[in-house]
């Protein structure tokens, strides 16, 4: 019987840790993935392109967090330079608490995570949360990645709720310019 037991509780273990979340995650997955492509200004999971505009060229993302209304790429030349954008809409809907709730669960799945690059440098995401209010019409979140060094200090991941006409959005924006200096269409 004892035999039995320390036979099955390596298994049992694994499988408790990871239907918790603990050490990896699906959106964390994915969001490791977009990261590891940042310094090749997503190329990699940049799919078919969507729309274009003056100088921004918006393309369907080849990654996507499961569940989620649309994720894209957006780049943009300015004469400072390319700036990239992966903007994945996690949730659409009329129903403030189910954003709410969606906005919350993400960020626990985020929240100091481990993420490992291509160059095997490793990075903790670390944001501080804000509780979102029905009355206040846009709560953000921004990640940092720690420790900030080398082209990771120009990367912002930021997590959002915002008003919009049909209700309420949750995005999470992985770029490298602020969240909101990128042009968005």
């Amino acid at each position: 019987m004892r035999s039995a037991i320390l036979t099955f509780a390596p298994i049992i273990l694994s499988a408790s840790l990871s239907a918790q979340g603990v050490f990896s995650n699906n959106t964390q997955v994915v969001l490791e993935k977009v990261i590891q492509d940042y310094p090749n200004h997503f190329y990699n999971i940049k799919g078919q392109l969507i729309g274009q505009a003056l100088q921004t060229a918006r393309y369907k993302s080849t990654l996507e967090i499961p569940g989620s209304a649309s994720c894209t790429v957006i780049l943009a030349t300015t004469t400072a330079g390319t700036g990239s954008d992966w903007r994945c809409v996690v949730l659409q809907t009329a129903d403030f608490n189910e954003a709410r709730n969606r906005f919350a669960e993400i960020y626990d799945q985020l929240s100091n995570s481990i993420i490992t690059t291509e160059k095997q440098k490793t990075f903790i995401l670390n944001g501080q949360y804000e509780t979102p209010t029905q009355e206040r019409k846009y709560t953000e979140v921004l990640f940092s990645l720690l420790p900030g060094v080398g082209e990771m200090k120009r990367l912002h991941v930021d997590l959002t709720l915002n008003a919009a006409d049909q209700g309420w959005v949750v995005a999470l924006n992985v770029s490298d310019q602020g969240p909101r200096e990128i042009a968005r269409y």
